[in-house]
């Protein structure tokens, strides 16, 4: 059916999700195209690599913090004035970055960007929830995985040929085009498909959830470069954790919570969460890794290093919507157990890097375990929803996202730490297994190389058991079929149009 009754009025599904699905690729694209740039970045505006981090850092600070909101937000506001205004946000604060004469300004300008583009996701996966029924839902939440997957893939590729050959503020210049026609056609075409049930607003819960994941969040991504034992770290993750205990305690208490965490006494849900953290962690390893790799050990370009991981986007790009029917069809374990597995033995070729591996090598196996991840990603996110009543829809969306991006944030952080620590610690071994001089500089600039290489090994390695982790776990799925606790609510329940 490609018409779904609200209000009295056959709505057309296609525009609708075209609309938000558009406005999440944009978004989400966006969110990669900073790190190839930040170099240029650094230099035209005059600051240091600590600071021009908070560009890409803050803008998943304030991304992170708003997410566990979002569920709150789509219970109070109508899916239009919702995605209007978020778009609205994202377009501003990408013309403020393309204009920006200095850092405060530029940084201006990506906040308001996150705030608007930490409401699309969760609003998109909650869209599809509230269109298509339970049996439906696989091929279009495979659609998701194109904008999830297939988008922040070729940010790299897309900001290393427009840094090398036009200035960095092209990039903004290039999405705000399209972030405007989305607004167009958001007015024009969208229409409210979820249901409002106009909550009070909980003060005290929002500023426990923002210094709760925000600590967190802060914390994490900050230990990378200061290392765990750093006290600004420690303290910051500590509040952070208080915090966040504070307000899972609020929320159980509360008859109506700002996010509901009984969506957890689910067990379907609650286990493939679990499932999505150790792929989030497994899928960040190349994406970060990769990268590193290939310009500070083989010399490649940052475009070229953006490329190598092309292939294996295009795969994820065209795989997802195909997945998404299968698992229509089959359910999520069968999907899970082959992506998984596929995934587990490609993560481990990565421990075998060397300091000569070849360029075409990295790209085939990257592909193949694109082609494994693909399986994975949203067929268990959508099993997982898929057990929740409509009305946890929007809770369960927010719960799902919120944990992704801490799982991303703390992943990343370990994983760069287990590879610099790697390094620092064998560097001895190095020089001593290769018979290299340590006066001689050319020997210990190819033992720094070996040493990286043997730290990014390491980290492959903890990918690799988490993956592993995640492979024993999908045994214990089963098809997703709603358990729903309510029966299914006719739409026409839904807020008036605006």
């Amino acid at each position: 059916m490609s018409e779904i009754n609200v209000n009295g009025m056959n709505i057309k599904k296609g525009p609708v999700l075209a609309v938000i699905l558009f406005g999440a690729f944009v978004s989400l694209l966006n969110q990669t195209l900073m790190n190839v740039a930040l170099p240029s970045i650094m230099v035209d505006l005059n600051i240091t690599e600590s600071t021009a981090q908070w560009i890409t850092t803050g803008f998943m600070l304030v991304n992170g913090v708003l997410i566990p909101i979002t569920a709150f937000l789509m219970e109070k506001f109508s899916t239009r004035q919702l995605f209007i205004t978020a778009m609205s946000f994202f377009t501003i604060g990408t013309l403020i970055c393309a204009i920006a004469p200095d850092f405060a300004t530029l940084m201006t300008g990506r906040v308001i960007q996150a705030i608007g583009a930490g409401i699309i996701m969760p609003l998109l996966t909650t869209v599809v929830l509230a269109l298509f029924p339970v049996e439906k839902r696989g091929g279009a939440m495979g659609l998701i995985g194109v904008a999830m997957i297939f988008a922040p893939a070729i940010g790299p590729t897309l900001s290393g040929f427009i840094v090398q050959t036009y200035s960095w503020r092209v990039l903004f210049y290039i999405i705000l085009p399209f972030a405007a026609i989305n607004i167009v056609l958001a007015a024009i075409f969208l229409k409210n498909v979820t249901k409002q049930t106009f909550p009070k607003i909980d003060v005290l819960s929002i500023i426990l959830s923002t210094i709760g994941f925000g600590g967190i969040l802060y914390g994490s991504s900050t230990a990378g470069n200061h290392g765990w034992t750093s006290t600004s770290v420690v303290v910051t993750i500590i509040i952070g954790f208080i915090s966040l205990g504070l307000f899972i305690w609020r929320e159980l208490s509360k008859e109506r919570p700002m996010l509901d965490f009984r969506v957890f006494k689910n067990g379907i849900f609650s286990l493939t969460t679990v499932i999505n953290i150790m792929i989030t962690v497994a899928m960040f390893a190349p994406m970060l890794l990769i990268p590193i790799y290939l310009q500070n050990i083989l010399g490649v370009t940052p475009m070229n290093s953006g490329l190598m991981l092309l292939p294996g986007a295009v795969v994820m790009g065209i795989m997802s919507p195909i997945t998404g029917k299968i698992f229509d069809r089959i359910g999520a374990r069968p999907l899970a157990i082959v992506g998984l597995l596929i995934t587990v033995v490609t993560t481990f070729f990565f421990t075998r890097l060397t300091d000569h591996s070849g360029y075409g090598f990295l790209i085939a196996i990257y592909t193949v375990r694109m082609f494994g991840i693909s399986m994975i990603m949203m067929p268990i996110m959508t099993a997982g929803l898929n057990q929740l009543p409509q009305r946890l829809h929007p809770h369960g969306t927010a719960m799902v996202n919120t944990v992704r991006a801490v799982a991303g944030a703390i992943g990343t952080a370990v994983l760069v730490t287990i590879m610099t620590n790697k390094a620092k610690n064998s560097i001895e071994d190095v020089i001593v297994s290769n018979n290299l001089d340590p006066t001689d500089k050319q020997d210990m600039l190819h033992a720094g190389n070996l040493a990286q290489v043997a730290g990014i090994n390491s980290a492959f390695m903890v990918a690799t058991i988490f993956a592993a982790i995640a492979l024993v776990l999908s045994f214990f799925l089963k098809r997703g079929r709603t358990t729903q606790e309510e029966e299914p609510e006719d739409l026409t329940a839904t807020a008036e149009q605006d």
